[in-house]
């Protein structure tokens, strides 16, 4: 792309044939431009080096090169602008840390320093339909999304394949006498807590509420879950009978103490994510669009080449299989003396404390 007659020089690297380690080329300005070509493989310590103005790496950098490749483009200089970097790749290796700064949560960056464009097979004018066709047939499935529109492969595939239109909703008031919920993966580096509201009557989970919180002790997370409403019970990861974030106790036993009404969740991982999936796949799961950590955990949720389960930003994953295997069955309704005027269902308003724990139609509970 360059005019040979601006082409002041070049090396050759020693020992590799055919190839060029730098070229100097004319500036408009009169100066010299210096063209450096380096490879990924030399690792991290290869790009180690002077202030760069930009970099363009062909394929997706391993980690620790494209850190080092961001050093690079750091300025020194006081009002001198930082350099710029672009990485055309085909993101055949996944939601990777790389593809995650720029898709965070699974999403295109709006908005910030970094942002990326999707290119993919239809946006090319050089691919003929019999072509796209031939290639299509020879692609792995898990790869076909990453080589055809430039979405990033989820490993071998995506846990809940549905769309999300399927299932996410804009927030509303809902009715004071849904039947409620919730589902706790307590840890250290994240505690994460998913609340549901219940439609009996069209057999409808409705996800509303969110705690995702990280580096806190269990009083903070407790005071967090009690405030959306210290009636409602919940299921906790079983693995809290035996975890601790102080020696000697145990975190079902420290959040039972803080006034949490909680009992161990079923931990059957499979079995979850399918009762999980049956519901998202059959509109009986609908998640409010606020509830932003569930969404991107959602949409990175995936199993690698072995099929095994990718054990990273999963923590509302957990809290969410938990409540739907085991939460349903512990819900509950709002206590009698906390209901106020408004909150009665119509034509039911001054029912004795007895109709309305007992009367199944009245309530559209089953």
């Amino acid at each position: 792309m360059l005019p040979s007659d601006v082409v002041i020089s070049k090396t050759r690297r020693p020992g590799v044939p055919d190839s060029i380690d730098t070229v100097l080329v004319k500036h408009v300005s009169g100066g010299k431009s210096r063209l450096t070509f380096k490879s990924s493989d030399s690792g991290r310590e290869a790009f180690q080096g002077p202030r760069i103005d930009a970099i363009w790496m062909d394929e997706e950098p391993p980690s620790g090169v494209y850190t080092e490749c961001v050093m690079r483009l750091t300025s020194t200089v006081p009002g001198e602008k930082s350099g710029i970097m672009m990485i055309a790749c085909t993101p055949v290796k996944g939601l990777s840390e790389v593809i995650l700064r720029y898709l965070p949560g699974g999403k295109l960056l709006e908005g910030h320093s970094r942002f990326s464009v999707l290119i993919g097979w239809d946006d090319v004018p050089h691919l003929s339909s019999e072509e796209k066709t031939r290639l299509e047939a020879a692609l792995a499935p898990h790869e076909k999304e990453a080589r055809m529109k430039g979405i990033p492969s989820i490993g071998a595939g995506a846990i809940y394949p549905v769309p999300e239109s399927n299932y996410v909703v804009e927030p509303f008031e809902l009715p004071p006498w849904y039947w409620r919920c919730y589902g706790l993966d307590v840890g250290w580096n994240f505690t994460a807590a998913i609340w549901a509201a219940i439609d009996y009557e069209q057999d409808i989970v409705y996800l509303y509420s969110e705690h995702y919180m990280q580096h806190a002790e269990p009083a903070v997370h407790a005071q967090g879950i009690r405030a959306r409403g210290d009636w409602i019970p919940g299921v906790i990861d079983p693995a809290a009978r035996g975890r601790s974030q102080h020696d000697g106790e145990q975190l079902l036993a420290i959040y039972k103490q803080l006034g949490l009404n909680l009992v161990p969740a079923d931990n059957g991982v499979e079995s979850g994510i399918y009762a999980v999936w049956e519901r998202l796949s059959s509109g009986r799961l609908k998640i409010f669009s606020s509830l932003r950590n569930l969404l991107a955990e959602l949409r990175i949720y995936r199993r690698d080449e072995k099929g095994r389960i990718v054990k990273d930003r999963d923590h509302a994953c957990d809290a969410l299989r938990y409540l739907i295997a085991s939460g349903l069955k512990r819900a509950a309704a709002k206590p009698f003396d906390r209901f106020r005027d408004g909150d009665w269902p119509r034509g039911v308003q001054g029912r004795s404390q007895h109709e309305y724990d007992y009367d199944p139609l009245a309530y559209g509970r089953k």
